[in-house]
């Protein structure tokens, strides 16, 4: 068996750490030329919640061969229908693309290889690259987990291996409602990432401050009436049932929402959006696959969501030029 991480940036790298140091070959494949080399030189340097360094298998996509049973996918999804038609050549006929990307992107993956040969994977943790060669693991050790699902009916062959490589790191929930495993952590990421990218801040930072914390409840909230109005039942994270945890339809479950918002990300305090991380390094966001998700739905399901609006028009005026990522847009909400 084949296994290839592309897109293998601060998530990719460290989830190839892992394999590796388990004794299973993976590639790490990034067009980052000074990550790739630092990689070969020095091995993956971990850092952060975790602190070890591990020799790995790194290519520039140019420096491919051959073909692959195992793809798992860590690029932008803006650039979807280029890079998924460039992997299409490098798959084997019963090769399986696994997305660990946010949003939802099975479906135009889908488009390209077909249902059978996509495989979609939440994650449950962060990390930030420090410098070529080292990424920072900003979530606790307790809390690297995965949920593994599909869109198709049939399951890829391939899917027992994917689940056993995704092992290496941490416990693996296998989820037959994967379209709500998604939404758990599209919802996370909408309130989370969106503000922090907004705030300039972690994710913690954004759920202590009291102001913010607010937008970061409306978020919330909007994401599960959209839900609730498109039937999609939103799965629990880590254990946790986020719907009946956050939910509210009073000003008391409001309150004890708003009080619990700290306390459910404390695992996740010192992680910082990788749209956050995009918008330091002069790139464009996945603002629109993230938040810009939910206000689609809401469109489609007759749903406000004019918090996850200002979030998506606050990401590009930033990304413009025209604002910066400071506490500073809380005033434009």
């Amino acid at each position: 068996m084949r296994a290839a991480i592309y897109g293998a940036g601060s998530l990719g790298t460290i989830l190839g750490a892992f394999i590796s140091k388990s004794g299973t070959e993976i590639d790490l494949i990034n067009r980052n030329q000074a990550h790739v080399q630092a990689l070969r030189q020095n091995g993956a340097k971990v850092c952060g919640t975790l602190n070890f360094t591990q020799k790995v298998n790194a290519f520039t996509p140019d420096q491919m061969e051959g073909k692959y049973d195992i793809i798992i996918l860590l690029t932008k999804q803006q650039f979807n229908e280029q890079v998924v038609t460039f992997l299409k050549d490098y798959l084997e006929d019963d090769g399986v693309i696994v997305t660990l990307q946010n949003g939802l992107p099975e479906y135009k993956i889908a488009q390209i290889v077909g249902e059978e040969r996509v495989l979609g994977c939440t994650v449950a943790w962060g990390a930030t690259m420090q410098e070529p060669g080292v990424c920072e693991l900003t979530s606790e050790p307790d809390s690297l987990t995965f949920s593994l699902g599909s869109i198709s009916k049939t399951r890829n062959a391939h899917f027992e291996e994917v689940k056993a490589l995704l092992e290496k790191m941490g416990p693996v929930e296998v989820d037959e409602n994967f379209i709500g495993s998604r939404w758990s952590k599209l919802l996370i990421n909408s309130a989370f990432s969106g503000m922090s990218t907004v705030l300039g801040s972690t994710f913690g930072e954004a759920a202590s401050d009291k102001a913010s914390r607010k937008i970061v409840q409306a978020i919330i909230k909007e994401c599960i009436d959209v839900c609730s109005a498109a039937g999609i039942r939103i799965e629990p994270v880590q254990g946790k049932d986020i719907v009946k945890l956050l939910d509210y339809h009073g000003p008391v479950k409001k309150a004890i929402s708003f009080a619990i918002i700290p306390l459910a990300i404390k695992k996740h305090a010192l992680l910082k959006a990788s749209m956050l991380q995009d918008i330091e390094h002069g790139k464009k966001t996945e603002i629109d696959a993230i938040n810009g998700v939910v206000c689609e739905y809401g469109r489609k399901y007759k749903v406000p969501t004019p918090c996850n609006d200002k979030v998506v028009e606050i990401v590009h005026k930033i990304e413009n030029g025209e604002l910066k990522a400071e506490f500073g847009n809380l005033r434009l909400f």
